[in-house]
């Protein structure tokens, strides 16, 4: 993955900061905006799953409770409970978290405008499940935008369009849900998760226990002797069976599935399950209670129809929710064999139908109890074979997004539940490189790690420690590594690539170039530019010999220097790089294409680090419009160049204009990048930056204070990043007349900045200036005993901080 474009290191240096409040960030065209705001809800729309079993039984109190909270709050968590006593199951669910949701969603539905089910397991499926209202109402808008845009016009018609209700299913991390439940005020937020913790400062929670025996006896008498009344001694076998089974929802619903579907009695059931119980009866783990009933379920089944038991072995490696019909149809003979197999585990609650019946899901507890459970990881080479004749075909096609995005949750789920004896295959190896050069087309790249990972593992055995391939695959994960931030595993990943490039390929075989320069970014990135700049000048003459003058590769090298020589405070060398490095890019690659729009932007802050804002300004709006147009909202470029022209105005005295783009970054970062990933620190950063200009303090200091934590925390204590964002918490001390707090940190921040960029660099002098203001400042305190903390005008002018 050769580095495209630059992303300029000062212009990204002035950070901002969001609250919830600031999540709305979608940018629509004028006739998508007219639409978010007229289209109504055609009668019958929503989206909610079916039933696995079709029987509710219990859960009066907490239903009641839910609507409570819900109309109370606006949201609310149902939970999987800390182990707080013998009666609370820990880890995996099946308590009926989500059939309580379901039902509370069925109940109410006619108190919601509109009532949307979302699988929640990660950002991408929360992105999906959004857009899909999209596809809903507005077709003609969903059939030409990718993921992201479509759930950017259904954020917008929510906020149009108040009274709905949001189902959020299996949240494995409460904060995923942070953009949309700021974002979103209009109606009910409605959450299931196995996490009980995390949920404090975003919905009130209700943790979910096993049912009662009473009830978990009701519901097994409901399934097991349907359209009957049970008598006393059904009853009474039921209630000993239900609390053997630990009165877990999903336990009773497939033992009450297999008795009435067999016609077996419970006692006789009961005893037939032979197995030993632990001594603390009260606890029984989900994985074991569903367990003891396994056997029996998978006999039936495979008596009935084999074929059912090996698509149930197949889906437990895929994804749990809308399993395809389509990515199931090759394993099967024709078409209504599938209909009969799918149709036989769904008597046995082993599967439930999608509202269109054009897809299954399986619950994720008899998901994980089959692959454990499984000898030789049955069922794993038929899930990869399906997945893999289901792949888009190569080359760009219009209903390739859709395919795609579609597949993408198999995919993952492929990877994520890989075997520890897996046989490696190069064909699942491509498999995976194909899936995330498909989220790197779309900009998504620290989603691909797990993808890449698998693929350097698979080639490794298969191919070899040095075939090309395998150095092409594990380039490509050392991208995607340093695209999440984590430059501490990019790196040995990028210097192993091109020492074995070097032995395999040569020293100016075109992928050996590649690689120098993705080091030399990598490097650069990472601060060290002592070890950058000699390698970026070593590429560029390379490929100015191998290549040419003008070939893109050539002006991708040129683009980087400069930017090396920007970071290095060279700024005369930089933009002299950057202008024929841009005239080079119109002629070559056109006025719109992402590497011309992105030399514009470095360009632009260039000329910003220059005190040219005449300059920048225009060029860095430029720029915003044509990768907005071009790639869109929220490409991890277009924020850069939001983040780029809010640190202009900022620069220009313009904070009218720049706070709120500052947190529209912010708001994206945090959805598409993550909490932690350095572009997000840098925009919470610049929030505080933009506080601390308008005079809030109050706000500036807690945002400089996390940030800097954040710093330490994900790029270490001396990374430049680190240094800028504790050289300005002093400043900001300092401003507020703080100077215990101050002194020390500009002390340790001079003695970092000196041992990590040299005496002289600007960053450097600009440390010991503020110092030595701040000495003075302290000594005229003593001196005086008068509380002089705030800088004068003047005194800011001369000393002010560069972001």
């Amino acid at each position: 993955m050769n580095v495209s474009g630059d992303r300029p290191i000062g212009a990204e240096s002035v950070q901002v900061a969001l609250s919830g409040d600031h999540a709305q960030v979608t940018v629509l065209p004028e006739q998508a905006a007219h639409w978010a705001r007229t289209v109504e809800v055609p009668t019958g729309a929503g989206f909610l799953p079916e039933s696995a079993s079709g029987v509710f039984v219990g859960r009066a109190a907490e239903l009641t409770s839910l609507r409570r909270m819900l109309t109370g709050e606006g949201a609310a968590a149902v939970v999987q409970p800390q182990r707080t006593s013998a009666r609370a199951i820990s880890g995996l669910g099946g308590v009926g978290k989500s059939a309580l949701a379901l039902h509370y969603a069925h109940h109410y539905r006619d108190s919601y405008t509109l009532v949307w089910w979302v699988s929640a397991e990660s950002p991408e499926t929360i992105v999906s499940g959004l857009g899909r209202i999209t596809e809903q109402l507005c077709p003609q808008w969903a059939r030409g935008c990718g993921p992201e845009e479509r759930a950017a016009w259904a954020i917008a018609w929510l906020q149009a369009h108040p009274g709905w209700l949001l189902v959020f299913d299996n949240v494995e991390d409460p904060s995923h849900l942070r953009p949309y439940l700021g974002t979103l005020s209009g109606g009910h937020h409605l959450a299931t998760s196995r996490r009980a913790t995390g949920w404090h400062a975003l919905a009130p929670v209700m943790p979910l226990g096993t049912l009662p025996p009473d009830e978990a006896t009701g519901l097994l008498c409901s399934l097991a002797f349907p359209g009957q009344r049970a008598s006393a001694e059904q009853r009474a076998a039921a209630r000993r069976l239900a609390e053997d089974l630990g009165c877990l929802p999903l336990a009773l619903e497939q033992a009450g599935a297999y008795a009435y579907r067999t016609g077996i009695d419970l006692d006789t059931y009961h005893r037939s399950l032979d197995l030993v119980l632990d001594d603390n009866r009260d606890a029984p783990s989900p994985e074991r209670t569903i367990a003891r009933i396994w056997d029996h379920t998978l006999t039936a089944l495979t008596a009935r129809d084999p074929l059912a038991v090996t698509l149930l072995h197949t889906m437990a490696w895929l994804a749990p929710d809308g399993i395809p019909r389509t990515l199931l149809a090759p394993l099967t003979p024709h078409p209504l064999a599938l209909a009969n197999a799918l149709g036989e585990l769904h008597a046995y609650n082993m599967v439930a139908f999608t509202p269109d019946r054009q897809g299954v899901s399986v619950h994720r507890l008899v998901q994980t109890v089959l692959r454990n459970r499984a000898p030789q990881a049955l069922g794993r080479e038929e899930a990869e074979q399906a997945v893999r004749r289901a792949l888009p075909p190569a080359g760009s096609q219009p209903d390739e997004t859709t395919r795609w995005e579609r597949l993408l949750p198999h995919v993952h789920a492929l990877a994520d539940t890989t075997p520890l004896d897996a046989t490696a295959s190069a064909e699942t190896a491509d498999t995976y490189e194909r899936a995330a050069q498909y989220l790197h087309r779309q900009g998504r790249d620290a989603h691909t790690i797990n993808l890449r990972e698998q693929a350097l593992a698979h080639c490794v055995e298969v191919l070899g420690d040095t075939h090309p391939d395998t150095l092409s695959t594990r380039n490509n994960l050392a991208g995607a590594y340093e695209s999440a931030g984590h430059l501490g595993r990019a790196i040995p990943l990028y210097e192993t690539t091109l020492a074995q490039r070097l032995e395999v390929l040569g020293d100016t075989h075109p992928h050996t170039l590649g690689s120098r320069n993705n080091l030399a970014y990598a490097y650069r990135a990472a601060g060290d530019l002592a070890r950058a700049i000699p390698l970026y000048e070593t590429t560029l003459a390379q490929r100015l010999e191998v290549l040419g003058d003008v070939h893109p590769d050539t002006l991708n090298s040129r683009n980087n220097l400069a930017g090396a020589y920007r970071a290095a405070g060279d700024l005369e060398q930089a933009i002299a790089l950057y202008k024929t490095t841009l005239a080079q890019y119109l002629e070559v690659l056109g006025e719109t294409h992402p590497d011309t729009v992105s030399s514009r932007n470095n360009l632009a802050g260039a000329y910003q680090s220059a005190g040219d804002l005449k300059r920048a300004i225009p060029l860095f709006e430029t720029t915003l419009a044509q990768r907005l147009e071009v790639l869109g909202d929220t490409h991890p470029d277009t924020l850069s160049s939001r983040n780029n022209l809010a640190g202009a105005y900022q620069s220009a005295g313009d904070l009218e204009r720049a706070i709120p783009l500052y947190e529209t970054t912010l708001a994206q970062r945090l959805e598409v990048l993550g909490d932690t990933h350095p572009d997000t620190l840098n925009s919470r950063h610049s929030l505080a930056g933009a506080y601390r200009a308008a005079g809030d303090l109050k706000r500036a200091i807690p945002l400089y204070e996390t940030t800097l934590a954040q710093h330490v925390e994900v790029l270490g204590d001396t990374h430049p990043d680190t240094l800028n964002s504790r050289h300005n918490l002093a400043y900001a001390y300092q401003s507020a007349g703080d100077l215990k707090r101050a002194i020390p940190l500009y002390e340790t921040t001079l003695a970092q900045y000196m041992e990590v960029l040299g005496d002289t660099h600007p960053h450097t002098l600009n440390s010991r200036n503020n110092l030595a203001y701040a000495l003075e400042s302290a000594k005229a305190v003593q001196q005086t005993d008068a509380a002089t903390g705030a800088l004068d005008s003047d005194s800011q002018s001369l000393f002010r901080t560069p972001e």
